[in-house]
């Protein structure tokens, strides 16, 4: 609902500055999303300068998710470029496959006139970013305490939803590399994942989650990491096994997430009220 000022109201999508910002406030969090389009040439020089490797196929480098606390002045958001600035720029963490040189041979003579770019590196661009803090005084800390599925449960009715493409890859045709953000926000809570997702073929399946839950009432906010990896091969016997359409299966990330077994997993708490 639009007010008599102009202004949206509490609880409505409203602009945010270009056409292209979408958002609701609710409970004094601003939650905004921008989808824009793929590079151009210009900002993708300009990118990969300051990163220091070539950037993937897509890069939508002018995306953002984020939740802002308009109080406390708590902001957390999800982009490309910080994203990137995380994946291994040194190649020891290289999946070396019989096409790597091939694909590093193209993304050099794309980006041959830029002198700055460090080869090898981590051609999978696997991060594991959990978005960028911004704060003045209030920050995440260690925690026990998870995030409360039950309540996400509820049939609670959707007040909000987008979903943001920050980067994707297809390694020369020898898989998929992505990363998105999904982001939903219900009357008393919300939840953000962020969600890495490399898939290469005949090598590895790897998924690394972010998920941001906001309890309005309270201010609290959770913060869960997960890293899931496995042999492709393993994975593609669990799902021949049980009978599934493998080559179908292994290109959605939400069919196999529960097969690949955690590497690395974190939770931390911040309250903001």
């Amino acid at each position: 609902m639009v007010t008599a000022n102009g202004q949206s109201g509490p609880n409505e999508p409203f602009p945010l500055g270009s056409n292209s910002d979408r958002g609701v406030v609710q409970h004094g969090f601003q939650i905004t999303t921008r989808k824009l389009p793929i590079l151009k040439a210009g900002p993708i020089d300009h990118m990969t300068a300051k990163l220091g490797i070539a950037p993937p196929e897509m890069i939508f480098g002018d995306n953002v998710a984020s939740i802002e606390h308009l109080e406390s002045g708590w902001k957390i958001e999800f982009n490309a470029f910080d994203a990137l600035d995380l994946v291994d720029k040194t190649g020891n963490s290289m999946l070396q496959v019989a096409h790597s040189k091939e694909w590093q041979s193209t993304r050099e003579k794309k980006h041959e006139g830029i002198t700055e770019v460090v080869k090898p590196f981590d051609w999978s661009y696997s991060t594991g970013y959990k978005g960028t803090e911004q704060s003045k005084s209030k920050a995440f800390e260690p925690s026990d305490t998870p995030i409360p599925l039950e309540l996400l449960k509820r049939p609670d009715p959707i007040i909000f939803f987008d979903e943001v493409m920050l980067y994707e890859d297809e390694m020369a045709d020898n898989g998929i590399t992505l990363l998105s953000c999904k982001l939903r926000v219900m009357p008393a809570r919300l939840l953000l994942l962020c969600r890495f997702f490399m898939r290469l073929d005949g090598v590895m399946l790897r998924i690394r989650d972010t998920r941001i839950y906001v309890e309005f009432q309270t201010g609290e906010v959770i913060r869960e990491y997960t890293a899931r990896e496995d042999k492709y091969e393993v994975v593609r016997q669990k799902l021949a096994m049980q009978g599934r359409d493998a080559p179908a299966q292994l290109r959605d990330a939400n069919s196999i997430v529960d097969l690949l077994p955690i590497v690395d997993k974190s939770l931390e708490r911040v309250l903001l009220q």
